[in-house]
């Protein structure tokens, strides 16, 4: 009961205020009557004077219609085929006498690279010579028990003696000429005054030292490398594509990629083989591409990222340096039309939201995110500074 009592005690007082207060000023119009501007606060318009266009460099467009090549992009590592790397050994135990290669030189198939020391090894190239001296005269031990023996003279077994002598001989002589074939010297050379006991190892393939494992006077026998090297030639990428885009890869695409450390140079390469199982626990399959062009700088083992070039398509597209990024979106500017909200000689510029598409060729694809005029002019160069002057706006100016 005391509420509505209340209410009935100040409802009086409440109609004299309203009645008091008078007509208000129409928020429309201004304190003349004229109709006052509509405030532009939630657009992101600004805008610049003739003058500052022409001395920004300010350009203009429209969207286009371009042909674009659709990409992906995917991480890898550069690699060396196995055949195009060699790990040198020598067949034979030794000191080694000289070392003429290092890290970072270029070789030559064939060419030496060390020399190791063994006397040994003139044992073995005495007894091939050795062997070779009593091979003449055991063939001529089977020719003299030949002649008896068809005179009737000789015993059979003499002669059967002598021919499995001298295939005796023969196989041990084809036996030494073999080990010393694989030290590096011809049998042909060899006499008894002019026996090798140092020997060369050289160099299986062309290609750059990558690392020398010994040093002068030390020992090595089979199991000890003596040095590494790669034929950057033929370096090739693996690249990790996952199970979903796989079906968009085909042999010979063409793949754009740089160093992950080092993204300022662009190689290329070209899709030769694609991979037919997961890489371990991953649901990525390794694609195999071959690199193409000048190949300085790369190594076996870098880590690159790449870009493979898809199927080409006709999509709405502006220049890539007429997008701006503010916040994590991306901007283009398209001009207004003067609606007498700005200065006469002035140009206003309307920032529109787009999201990216594919990049290629300075063009990049662009889906507007907000309606544009059919026929709209855009900003082709110059986008920058317009940002900054917006940016320093506060975000609208007229």
């Amino acid at each position: 009961m005391k509420k509505y009592f209340l209410q009935a005690l100040f409802m009086p007082y409440l109609l004299l205020l309203v009645a008091c207060s008078g007509p208000k000023n129409d928020p429309a119009k201004e304190a003349d009557g004229t109709p006052k501007k509509e405030d532009h606060a939630d657009e992101k318009i600004t805008t610049l004077t003739e003058e500052q266009i022409k001395s920004i460099g300010i350009t203009f467009g429209a969207i286009e219609q371009k042909q674009l090549t659709r990409s992906l992009k995917t991480t890898g590592m550069l690699r060396v085929p196995n055949q195009n790397k060699a790990t040198i050994n020598s067949l034979y135990s030794g000191v080694v006498k000289t070392l003429l290669v290092q890290p970072g030189d270029i070789v030559r198939k064939g060419q030496t690279i060390a020399s190791i020391a063994n006397p040994e090894f003139v044992q073995v190239q005495s007894n091939y010579l050795s062997v070779d001296a009593k091979i003449g005269l055991a063939e001529l031990e089977v020719k003299r028990q030949k002649e008896l023996n068809a005179g009737n003279a000789g015993a059979l077994k003499n002669l059967q003696a002598a021919e499995t002598e001298l295939r005796t001989l023969r196989t041990a002589k084809s036996t030494y000429e073999q080990q010393i074939r694989l030290m590096g010297i011809n049998p042909s050379t060899l006499s008894n005054g002019n026996l090798i006991s140092v020997l060369s190892i050289t160099s299986p393939i062309s290609g750059v030292v990558s690392s020398v494992k010994v040093e002068m006077g030390s020992f090595i026998d089979l199991s000890t490398p003596i040095a590494e090297i790669v034929d950057n030639s033929q370096l090739h990428l693996d690249l990790f594509v996952y199970e979903k885009d796989l079906p968009k890869l085909k042999e010979n695409l063409l793949i754009h990629f740089t160093l992950t450390n080092n993204p300022g140079r662009e190689y290329d390469a070209q899709i030769y083989s694609l991979g037919s199982s997961f890489e371990g626990e991953s649901k990525a399959v390794t694609v195999h591409a071959k690199v193409q062009g000048d190949k300085t700088g790369l190594i076996d083992g870098m880590n690159i990222t790449a870009v493979i070039s898809l199927e080409k398509t006709t999509v709405p597209a502006v220049p890539t340096e007429s997008i701006v990024t503010m916040q994590g979106q991306d901007f283009i500017f398209i001009t207004v039309a003067d609606t007498g909200e700005h200065e006469e000689g002035e140009t206003g510029f309307e920032m529109i939201p787009v999201a990216r598409g594919t990049t290629d060729v300075g063009y990049t694809e662009i889906t507007p995110l907000k309606e544009i005029p059919p026929g709209a002019t855009i900003v082709t160069k110059g986008a920058f500074f317009i940002m900054a002057k917006f940016t320093n706006a506060g975000g609208h100016e007229h």
